[in-house]
């Protein structure tokens, strides 16, 4: 394909990619179906586009039109050239509120479109559950739909106007009365009136096969009403005029309980005539917590509009009343309403997964019945599964009679697939006894095309093939897409991947221990590629920066999943281009608590890194800032802080030091302490000068003296013992010496002497640098011995307290998940307590000082992926800390921001959220920061003292009177 490239760079004014990391890339979109492709061209414009297409079709090469990846039937991969909208072609190219329309690009995201109509009070109606990701182009191939469909539709009813390039090169402008149709197309349907009018069911959700009935003249004639759901078989799209509507004033949202999942599925329906904007349903074994639900075990999510709350509620109650519930919650709260449909959107990544972690897949996620037949049908459909063995879990469009399902088919193995097809079949046949069809939202691609007869019949088969043919006479776009279809088994994702498990450092106790089924976790939703942080949501700061595929989670799990696949990337755990996507990862951990399946990428990494550079000569940086621990270490034992620091405030020195530590220029030299908490600790418990009195008495804790805080930040860990002490807490460290015989008792009756535990030479450590630079088997080395000196603490009953959030992560899950073979590591992990954990669970009657002032900064990325931050939020509360912490990520992350390279990602991280919520703070706010990046972030890029937790409550404690100083 040499002569093919420098064909299309010749002629291409967008980027061409025929290397191994492009093609990786797109081999897969949401379905269970690979391709690849042998290029990725990014148009820059229309004429890009005729150029490819010129070229590929002098070369005999398929074209497959890409937004943003999240199709799930297949339609968006190709083995020809892949056209990637979402580079360059992803403008709103006008907007004009007055005749509520917008010019779009193919690539524009819905989510963009939205936010530029809501300052004129409009919207785009349809919005699938991905709209923070998906496409215009996307849309339009896919006629989607969305949980407004009730109240406006499928794009479809959005589309005005659509420019199109056909495979031989004409640009068409498709319309109505017949604008813009290809030679042939009139004619071809006017001598099929009587099918076209008859041959189509009725239903709100008919998605499969060519929408050819919007050629009758009764139906305007509309040649670009026809062309969406087509999936790129037809022309390229290069621009869209779309409709808007008006978007409500004011929104409730009626959460409507049933006893079952059909009990809701039969209630749907008769809610139509009440004018709701959405009739959404899901039970409760998709739901990982119902606590914020009223009781039931199914729900409606019914919303309704107004002019003002009042009406919206009023509405909204309206419907409560008429609806046979048992029981049901009315949300008028703009972020109240927000937290539960976020419960809804994530399901199609929830789904993915059953109660017991077994996995489950797309391939008969959306079908659709008429709305007043939904109860009867998921009855049958549930009847099918348990017949064939299967289980699954529908949610989705109940008041369009449209279903989502992910089922646990097995197809890994040769059984598995044929189950797979059986079961298809049968079901295409209940689908359609119920008068339904077998795509409601998503499209046919290769999921359900094959079964299209079923359906239509042939000769309405026969009639789409035709109809292919005046568009695309050459068979040049998406072949192998509802016309002549590859059979639905054929192309499964998973088969090439091996059949053994590959030999790996980590237990992956989620994916049984599998590094395959860990990665096969990233099914294409993508919600990793979102350009803007929603809440406290992190995943994924490094595409947000750059806005590249292979800096997204995503495109990380594409890439692995081809390096154990072995065809396109070759070089197994060698593989550069695997190496160079990972290299921006920041570990940040966001992708395990914000990706609804939970991809954990920085596991990933720190595995290939260990994997990559096995036997092998490691850069520089790992040495430098892996090894972090023990050059510190060699500091305080030497008692040569001061001649450090005062070395490295010299220019030359420096510079010289970065350079050989492969540390970035642009980076300051942390300031290292002259004094290590240990020693303060020591020097603090020798004179005798603890809390004593009546709070002695106080549970045991044992603070963790990470390796930030004892070098680095000392003055957290002196405040930290400050106020755990002035909560009635006794505080000790962890021990220094391995001990013999470990003291058995509760942490109540046995106390651990401090003096005699910092007695030798040993020390704690949670491995985490090592982790991070995926140094695993020196990790290993230290957690080993961190649990043997940790061995007197496991037999207590006394917690662990942590103060660094990555050091408390990596505690919590590293350890545990990379010793998996060591029962103490567990033991450890269910031990580790935050700063605020412990006040609240082991001082439950203690008051914080009042501090009572504003708070800004951000929630520590691994404290929001791992740890959670509720009992920070109800600290914060108690002691009259007012205001929210920001969410994405600080972008220092550890060694991430001081490593070579890394300083403009970084930079560009801390730009989004945390910087500009600091600079916008009034004065007198308190500049929360648990993390010691995310305090060395702020000192470097804002010139501002960012402080713990602990640091604050213990300078009010200070100010308090009532408290004793330390």
């Amino acid at each position: 394909m040499t002569d093919l490239e420098a064909q299309l760079r010749a002629v291409v004014r967008g980027e061409v990619g025929f290397d191994v990391t492009s093609r990786a890339l797109t081999t897969m979109d949401a379905s269970n179906y690979r391709r690849v492709p042998v290029g990725v061209v990014a148009p820059r414009d229309a004429d890009d586009v005729t150029a490819v297409l010129a070229v590929c079709r002098e070369q005999g090469v398929p074209v497959v039109a890409r937004g943003g990846g999240t199709s799930i039937a297949g339609q968006a991969t190709g083995t020809g050239v892949v056209l990637d909208f979402t580079r360059h072609m992803n403008r709103l190219v006008a907007l004009d509120p007055q005749a509520r329309t917008a010019v779009v690009q193919p690539g524009l995201v819905l989510d963009r479109l939205q936010e530029a109509a809501a300052p004129h009070g409009l919207r785009f109606g349809p919005d699938p559950s991905t709209h923070s990701r998906c496409t215009l182009g996307g849309m339009i191939g896919n006629n989607s739909c969305g949980s407004h469909s009730v109240a406006w539709g499928t794009t479809a009813d959005s589309v005005r106007e659509l420019d199109v390039v056909t495979a031989r090169g004409a640009r068409l402008r498709l319309g109505r009365d017949w604008a813009g149709a290809p030679d042939g197309l009139r004619a071809l349907a006017e001598g099929e009136l009587a099918r076209l009018r008859t041959g189509f069911p009725e239903l709100p959700r008919r998605i499969s096969g060519y929408a050819l009935d919007a050629l009758l003249p009764e139906n305007g004639a509309d040649v670009a009403r026809s062309f969406c759901g087509s999936e790129g078989t037809l022309g390229v799209l290069t621009e869209a005029v779309v409709r808007l509507v008006e978007s409500p004033r004011a929104r409730a949202l009626a959460v409507l309980a049933y006893a079952d999942e059909s009990a809701a599925a039969e209630a749907a329906a008769g809610l139509l005539p009440f004018g709701p904007l959405t009739v959404e349903g899901m039970a409760a074994d998709l739901v990982p917590s119902t606590a914020e639900l009223p009781r039931g075990g199914a729900w409606l999510f019914v919303e309704t509009g107004g002019e003002s709350a009042g009406e919206a509620r009023a509405r909204a109650e309206a419907i409560v009343r008429a609806a046979d519930v048992v029981d049901a919650l009315v949300v008028t709260d703009p972020a109240g309403q927000r937290a539960l449909w976020r419960i809804r959107e994530d399901a199609s990544g929830t789904a993915t997964r059953m109660p017991d972690g077994t996995e489950a897949w797309p391939g008969w996620e959306d079908c659709a019945v008429p709305p007043a037949r939904l109860g009867a049908y998921l009855r049958d459909f549930r009847a099918l599964m348990t017949a064939h063995g299967l289980r699954g879990t529908p949610y989705g469009h109940f008041g369009d009679g449209c279903i989502h399902v992910r089922i646990d088919f097995d197809l890994l193995t040769a059984p598995g697939v044929v189950r797979f097809r059986r079961f298809s079949e049968e079901l295409a046949e209940l689908v359609v006894a119920h008068g339904g069809s077998l795509s409601g939202e998503h499209g046919d691609g290769q999921a359900r095309a094959e079964l299209l007869p079923r359906m239509y019949g042939s000769e309405m088969v026969g009639l789409f093939e035709r109809v292919k043919g005046a568009w695309d006479p050459d068979d040049l776009l998406n072949p192998g897409m509802l016309v002549r279809p590859a059979p639905l088994d054929s192309g499964l994702r998973f088969s090439v991947l091996p059949r053994e498990p590959v030999d790996v450092a980590f237990g992956y106790p989620s994916d049984g221990g599998d590094f395959s089924a860990a990665v096969r976790r990233c099914v294409g939703v993508a919600k990793c590629r979102t350009t803007s942080v929603s809440g406290s949501g992190v995943m994924c700061p490094s595409f947000r920066a750059t806005g590249v595929e292979e800096h997204s989670t995503r495109g990380r799990a594409r890439l692995l999943h081809e390096m154990l696949a072995g065809e396109v990337v070759t070089d197994g755990w060698r593989s550069e281009e695997v190496r160079d996507a990972l290299d921006l990862c920041l570990s940040c951990k966001g992708c395990r608590s914000d990706c609804p399946v939970g991809v954990d990428m920085a596991t990933y990494k720190a595995e290939f890194l260990h994997q990559h550079y096995a036997g092998r000569r490691r850069p520089a940086a790992h040495h430098a800032l892996g090894r972090l621990p023990v050059w510190l270490r060699a500091v305080s034992r030497t008692h040569t802080a001061r001649l450090v620091n005062a070395l490295s405030a010299l220019p030359p020195l420096a510079r010289a030091a970065k350079r050989l530590g492969g540390l970035a220029p642009e980076r300051e030299i942390p300031r290292l302490a002259t004094r290590t908490f240990s020693r303060w600790w020591e020097g603090r418990r020798a004179s005798g000068s603890s809390a004593e009195g009546p709070t002695a008495q106080g549970d045991l804790v044992v603070l963790w003296p990470d390796t930030f805080t004892e070098h680095l930040s000392p003055g957290v860990g002196r405040a930290a013992v400050r106020v755990l002490e002035a909560a009635g807490l006794r505080v000790a460290l962890p021990p220094t010496l391995r001990l013999e015989k470990p003291p058995v008792g509760d942490g109540r009756t046995v106390a651990l002497d401090p003096l005699s535990l910092l007695r030798g030479r040993g020390r704690v450590c949670c491995g985490l640098t090592y982790v991070s630079t995926g140094q695993l088997d020196r990790a290993r080395a230290v957690m080993r011995r961190t649990l043997d000196l940790m061995e007197p603490v496991l037999e207590t009953d006394a917690p662990v307290v942590v103060l660094e959030p990555s050091c408390a992560a990596a505690l919590r899950t590293d350890v545990p998940e990379l010793l998996h073979d060591d029962p103490r590591a567990a033991r450890l992990s269910a031990k580790v307590l935050t700063f605020a954990e412990t006040l609240e669970r082991h001082a439950p009657g203690w008051t914080p000082p009042r501090v009572d002032r504003p708070v800004t900064g951000q929630t520590h990325c691994h404290q929001h992926a791992v740890l959670g931050d509720a009992a920070d939020r109800r600290l914060r509360d108690a002691a009259l800390l007012t205001g929210e912490l920001s969410g994405g990520c600080c972008g220092l992350a550890g060694n991430f921001g001081f490593e070579r390279g890394h300083y403009e990602v970084s930079a560009a991280c801390a730009e989004e959220q945390l910087l500009p919520s600091v600079r916008d703070a009034p004065d007198g706010t308190v500049v929360l920061a648990d993390g010691y990046s995310c305090r060395t972030q702020l000192e470097q890029l804002a010139g501002v003292r960012g402080r713990h937790l602990a640091e604050v409550l213990a300078e009010a404690l200070d100010g308090d009177p009532g408290h004793d100083g330390t």
